[in-house]
């Protein structure tokens, strides 16, 4: 399986002479056997990670509510994600974006808080791809250096580091101050007198200004603080289409009016002005895609992303998290990716790609590694966690999947989602247990938790732009559950509850468990739905299916009611008993999460059985003596 974590396992097969310990005897040969593994991702949103300050006054500066910054993730803070069961970070919010915060003796130019969102900034209005937010640094003159120091201390640490790349839009404002002589600015060169041309960067409105969107002056920036730039007004002519795509010169409040979108080389009927991939080549590896581009001409937008990518990977960093990627034709991703895979073979490549139908062509054409699975096994789960939803939907999910089920990165917060403790989500984070073992064990592809899901952050603060449920992204804001744990910068759980404890000690045991675990890495098999057809009080407010390997065979149960304790006999049907090849005759199984349940697999007549009483929100991964 492409781009997992390996063990590596070395069998030792001593070569000798056919007899009497020859002086020619052949030398010992070590043959590395690669073991595949899952992965895990720790999404922490970087500036709110090592923030202390807890004064969350809504719309807040930083000298008010605080920040975090790169060097608060300290070697201690890292080995504890480490050890939470992790392999990658995916720091956000780490390109430098456009703030509110004035860091003018640095050189940088003010933002306009007309076309900001919040007072800290969205972290996907970028408007420098060659440097770093100046909030994460103690001294943001040096900030480059410090984020080069937290990629050397997170690899000691033994972890690998993931950034964004945002390629559908950029701030409006975009500049950058740190590009390489070589590079040229987004839009530089742009003939802003046609709305559009294959070789600019953007899209124009040719004789129309940009106006701000109507309603600011209700939804007031800054919280109607006074700004000197507040004023309603913002430089751009002509007007460049938005973000989202609106071609409008006065975007909607609700269209992503503080960025602009790239032109890729699609004309506004439609028309790709590049070439397409041929037949077949979603069969072929990078190679072969780095290849048949060499040759090509390809859209300006496409290299100035390129080389960014190229740009980071040097830096030292191992991946990256693709914003919107269905939005960015699949052929630039052929080519972007490619280019990625030549230098790092190994790059960890993941993408928010809504649109089932389109994933296997960003798969499989577009080079992606992983892509979110949110509008299937995310969204159902939601919907079970709230009890509107039945388990009986999931098989079908996976059925559907398994062709690709190794991309498809599973989750059940980021920062666009709510929380899981949030009134507005599940109102209780130990909802979370069953969903999470679920999504965490019934495939291949890796699992991303959004930090402070692991004490059970319910994102309940007014942070002024941000509204509750979510932790916000644009404001300086204090993380109430987390800051418990990261206790001063202890990073210990010091402050945290009892509850909280327990809840990051679960995480802890689910997420190792999954990291060494071979089963999961290789086969599964639904045994839920012959259960719900052959089982008495076996309900769809339960889910079981099976994972393994040659050395080891898991049967896991997950009970989703929060009320009601679940007794039945769990069915294990005939063609995987004889996949198994279990003979007749009782076999242990083991719970290895708590270590506090086990029951007996007894197989009579090519069947097999096993008692189950499962608490609620309780769960099982049984392990077959």
């Amino acid at each position: 399986m492409q781009n997992q974590t390996t063990l590596f396992s070395c069998i030792i097969i001593l070569l000798l002479s056919s007899c009497n310990n020859k002086k020619n005897s052949a030398p010992l040969e070590v043959t590395v056997i690669e073991t595949p593994k899952k992965q895990v991702v720790y999404q922490v949103f970087t500036r709110l990670f090592g923030n202390t300050n807890t004064t969350n006054k809504p719309w807040g500066t930083l000298e008010e509510n605080g920040v975090g910054k790169f060097n608060d993730f300290t070697d201690k803070a890292l080995r504890e994600i480490k050890d939470l069961g992790v392999t990658h970070i995916w720091y956000t919010g780490v390109p430098h974006h456009d703030v509110i915060t004035d860091y003018t003796k640095f050189g940088i130019q003010n933002d306009d808080p007309d076309v900001v969102k919040g007072r800290a900034g969205s972290p996907y209005a970028v408007k420098d791809y060659y440097n770093v937010n100046p909030d994460l640094a103690v001294n943001p003159a040096n900030r480059l250096q410090e984020f080069k120091a937290l990629i050397e201390r997170t690899h000691k640490a033994g972890l690998q580091v993931i950034i964004d790349i945002v390629p559908n839009h950029v701030a409006r404002n975009y500049k950058s101050l740190s590009k390489p002589k070589y590079i040229q600015d987004f839009g530089e060169t742009d003939n802003t007198t046609v709305v559009y041309d294959v070789n600019n960067n953007f899209y124009y409105n040719p004789g129309e200004a940009f106006q701000v969107p109507e309603g600011l002056s209700v939804h007031k920036p800054l919280g109607g603080d006074a700004h000197l730039l507040s004023d309603g007004l913002f430089d751009e002519n002509p007007a460049k289409w938005t973000g989202n795509g609106s071609r409008a010169s006065r975007p909607d409040l609700n269209d992503w009016y503080e960025t602009v979108k790239i032109n890729y080389g699609i004309s506004p009927d439609g028309k790709k002005d590049f070439n397409e991939l041929p037949d077949g080549f979603e069969n072929e590896g990078y190679k072969v895609h780095f290849e048949f581009w060499k040759d090509k001409t390809v859209p300006n937008s496409w290299e100035k992303f390129r080389d960014i990518a190229l740009y980071w990977i040097d830096f030292g960093v191992d991946g990256f998290r693709y914003d919107m990627a269905e939005m960015v034709p699949v052929e630039f991703w052929s080519y972007m990716n490619s280019s990625i895979k030549m230098k790092k073979p190994e790059a960890f490549l993941m993408a928010e790609v809504y649109n089932p139908s389109l994933y296997r062509d960003y798969i499989k054409k577009g080079k992606m590694d992983y892509l979110y699975d949110k509008v299937q096994l995310y969204d159902t789960i939601k919907h079970i966690m709230q009890g509107h939803g039945k388990t009986d939907y999931i098989p079908p999910i996976q059925d559907n999947l398994k062709d690709i089920e190794h991309h498809m990165l599973h989750f059940l917060e980021n920062h666009d989602e709510q929380r899981i403790a949030s009134p507005e989500f599940a109102g209780n984070a130990e909802k979370g247990k069953p969903a999470m073992v679920v999504s965490a064990t019934i495939s291949s592809s890796p699992t991303m938790i959004y930090f402070g899901q692991e004490v059970g952050e319910p994102g309940a603060e007014d942070a002024g732009f941000g509204k509750p449920s979510r932790t916000s992204i644009f404001d300086y804001i204090g993380v109430p559950h987390l800051q418990r744990w990261v206790n001063n910068k202890q990073f210990d759980g010091g402050q945290s509850s009892e509850s909280e404890k327990s809840l990051r000690d679960f995480y802890k045991r689910l997420l190792n468990f999954t990291i060494n675990s071979t089963a999961l890495a290789q086969n599964y098999q639904d045994i839920h739905l012959y259960n719900r057809q052959n089982t008495e009080n076996y309900s769809d407010k339960v889910l079981s299916f099976v994972r393994w390997s040659d050395d080891e065979k898991l049967i896991i149960v997950s009970n989703f009611d929060a009320l009601n304790t679940m007794e039945f006999n769990l069915k294990i049907p005939q063609d995987l008993i004889k996949t198994w090849s279990l003979t007749d005759g009782n076999y242990i199984a083991n719970d290895v999460l708590y270590h506090q349940f086990s029951s007996n697999l007894n197989v009579a007549n090519a069947s097999g059985e096993l008692a189950i009483t499962i608490k609620p929100l309780e769960s099982f991964i049984l392990k077959i003596q």
